[in-house]
């Protein structure tokens, strides 16, 4: 795909660019944990956007859509969110350039890539890191990698309108391959863990279900969560999130809350937990403790946090029948997506099978499996 994109450049501006390209992620575990200022542990994964670009010595953005084969082009004077939903992901990177005065002259772009659109693997946050990337790059701005990730992190908040956490951006440009990124949501401190992957796959199986509950309710527990920290901070003032809370806090005053919110702070706490407990299962190589934590996510979401849904719990369920699978859990926002499945490289095959077979007979629907491996950030493509 690096060669077809480099050639629809070439054919579209008859220059030589640069190539760039910038991954999609998965979330390992640590699920609705960010907006608490607790822990993820996400990874960068080989679903990818590739970008062609050069300058043009003009004062013209023009950009086309490699994969929905649209072309745009806007004057760098009065770049605003525009009508083309796609764009408006580059024009948010540009803009974030443009406030921190760091000029941005006229440029050609052909993008493109393989990272699946509404499965949950961040596809916006790899289109911001990688404009990012390379126009930091072809300018030479100098900034370092955290700086882009912020640019992009506020490109989606600004021009897509999606008030997203940090860690799709920090995911896509600090990947680093066959480690998983433990981020603290509060202080944005990262320390790398490796993933014993040699002998296993992340499967991500995607239900194609998207849940209208899916805003509403991430609204919902976002509450729920500030109910719980407001009833904590009563009796212990240090709490200012539900990072700070334990399970014990929690367990003496369980009679103080209503027991729904009750429900949502201890899977929280639980979660941020989990992470911690998972990095220790890596720094060990206990891939199979690792993948059980997977398994306690999934509990956690599905009863506790309530944010799952029939095919996500029929895929986590049929997971747990194969011996080739390790862990598997309910990925993202909930009420839709994917599942993540840690999976056996020499029974890949049979696994997929497995599971297209018995999700049809369930729901009639032909499931979607997209294998990944772990891979570097944002970067030049080889």
């Amino acid at each position: 795909m690096i060669n077809e994109i480099k050639e629809k450049f070439q054919e579209l501006f008859e220059q030589e660019p640069i190539v760039v390209r910038s991954p999609g992620r998965v979330n390992l575990i640590g699920e609705h944990t960010d907006y608490n200022e607790g822990f993820v542990l996400p990874a960068a994964i080989n679903k990818e956007i590739f970008f062609a670009i050069a300058p043009n010595q003009s004062n013209t953005f023009r950009a086309y859509s490699f994969n929905l084969n649209e072309s745009v082009e806007f004057d760098l004077d009065t770049i605003k969110p525009s009508d083309t939903d796609w764009a408006n992901y580059l024009l948010g990177v540009i803009a974030q350039f443009q406030k921190t005065e760091h000029q941005v002259q006229g440029f050609d772009l052909v993008f493109g890539g393989n990272v699946p659109i509404g499965a949950g693997l961040s596809s916006s946050a790899a289109v911001e890191c990688g404009l990012a990337f390379g126009l930091n790059e072809l300018f030479g701005f100098g900034l370092d990698k955290f700086t882009l990730v912020q640019m992009a992190q506020k490109a989606e908040h600004e021009y897509a309108g999606v008030m997203c956490g940090i860690m799709d951006q920090f995911a896509s440009m600090f990947g680093q391959r066959n480690h998983a990124i433990k981020l603290d949501c509060r202080s944005l401190e990262y320390t790398y863990y490796n993933l014993a992957m040699e002998e296993y796959r992340i499967v991500l199986c995607d239900t194609q279900v998207k849940h209208s509950l899916a805003s509403s309710a991430y609204n919902t527990r976002r509450q729920e969560c500030e109910t719980g920290v407001a009833l904590l901070k009563k009796h212990y003032p240090e709490v200012n999130s539900l990072r700070d809370a334990t399970l014990d806090m929690l367990a003496k005053h369980q009679q103080e809350f209503d027991p729904t919110v009750y429900k949502r702070c201890v899977y929280v706490v639980s979660e941020n937990n989990r992470v911690e407990a998972a990095c220790a299962d890596l720094e060990k190589g206990d891939m199979a403790a690792f993948g059980e934590r997977m398994y306690a996510s999934h509990a956690g979401l599905q009863h506790d946090y309530e944010v799952s849904c029939p095919e996500l719990d029929y895929l986590v369920e049929q997971a747990k029948k194969s011996s080739a699978v390790l862990g598997a859990r309910m990925m993202g926002g909930g009420f839709g997506g994917c599942t993540i499945n840690l999976v056996r490289v020499d029974a890949l095959d049979a696994f997929v099978k497995q599971m297209e077979d018995a999700y049809t007979q369930e729901f009639g629907v032909t499931l979607k499996t997209y294998v990944a491996e772990i891979v570097d950030g944002s970067s030049f493509a080889a």
